[in-house]
């Protein structure tokens, strides 16, 4: 048998499909964004980002897991990135466990990540 590694390689998704156009979105005037934009959107505030926080992504790691197939069906049943809403209810469950609301964890994840915000 080789010791060589192989590894294997995942075709890239180059479908637009949940991802922004940018080249398009750049090329839009202010008066274009506003009306294609979802009506939920039209009455925000001007402010409305100022006390924003920017929340880095956490780095995944593979692995394999296994579920019963009730609860396999049931996250795949909800649609595409089903494995996204996997990794959010055991965030949301360990954030709890922890004591801590899950976007407060998130943020402090994100700031010891960059060095930016409170150590605990």
């Amino acid at each position: 048998m080789s010791a060589k590694h192989t590894a294997k390689r995942s075709k890239i998704d180059k479908s637009p499909r949940g991802r922004a156009d940018l080249a398009r979105l750049r090329a839009m005037s202010e008066e274009e964004i506003a009306r294609n934009a979802p009506p939920e959107l039209a009455d925000l505030p001007n402010d409305f980002w100022d006390n924003g926080t920017l929340v880095m992504p956490m780095m995944k790691e593979a692995i394999s897991l296994r579920v019963d197939a009730d609860i396999l069906e049931w996250f795949r049943s909800l649609g595409p990135r089903y494995q996204t809403r996997m990794n959010a209810v055991l965030r949301a469950y360990m954030s709890h466990a922890r004591g801590r609301a899950p976007r407060a964890r998130a943020v402090a994840e994100a700031g010891r990540r960059t060095g930016k915000g409170n150590s605990r």
